[in-house]
């Protein structure tokens, strides 16, 4: 895995060694940040289940201000700590802790996110609930984009604050980007 674009590019990255995680190929993020980007003009980033933490690293690497990383398994929070130490990374921050914790703890910091990569554990139904945390508690910058990966077939509530921008289906996964606040 290596960044794909931006400051970092073509830098290796580490990769968690567990299934418990699962790499989002260098080709799915190339096209996803082509959707979504492909470059920024700073924000702040959120990788809710970071795994190895390419797709937050890959937004550092185009131009996004400030990454908060976070997962819960001491394996992949190890993985993304290195791959931001053997690029020099200072502008972000690594959290070992369960995903509903880490909401809480950025809401109550009144932490904004410009981006935000969901990538949970598939078939879980985990979507909804952070969908509606994330609007409820006002922690998306008006344009936010919220970057849902999860199998095609699940389907998820999206909140009236938040519009559809793009659904690209893939092997079995697909990509939902969505937008906080525009109508288009």
């Amino acid at each position: 895995m290596r960044v794909v674009a931006g400051k970092y590019r073509s830098r290796q990255l580490k990769t968690v060694k567990s299934n418990l995680t699962r790499p989002t190929t260098d080709k799915n993020k190339e096209s996803m940040f082509n959707i979504i980007g492909p470059f920024f003009q700073g924000g702040v980033v959120l990788d809710l289940f970071a795994g190895s933490g390419g797709l937050g690293i890959e937004a550092l690497s185009r131009g996004c201000d400030y990454l908060y990383s976070v997962d819960k398994q001491y394996g992949a929070f190890q993985v993304v700590r290195e791959n931001l130490n053997s690029l020099k990374i200072e502008n972000a921050q690594v959290f070992k802790m369960d995903y509903l914790k880490a909401l809480q703890k950025f809401s109550e910091e009144k932490i904004k996110f410009d981006l935000v990569f969901l990538d949970p554990p598939y078939g879980r139904g985990l979507i909804n609930g952070i969908l509606e945390f994330l609007c409820a508690k006002d922690m998306l910058e008006d344009g936010a984009m919220i970057v849902v990966e999860e199998l095609k077939e699940v389907t998820f509530d999206v909140p009236a604050s938040l519009h559809l921008k793009k659904r690209h289906e893939y092997g079995i996964t697909a990509l939902t980007i969505l937008e906080y606040g525009v109508v288009q």
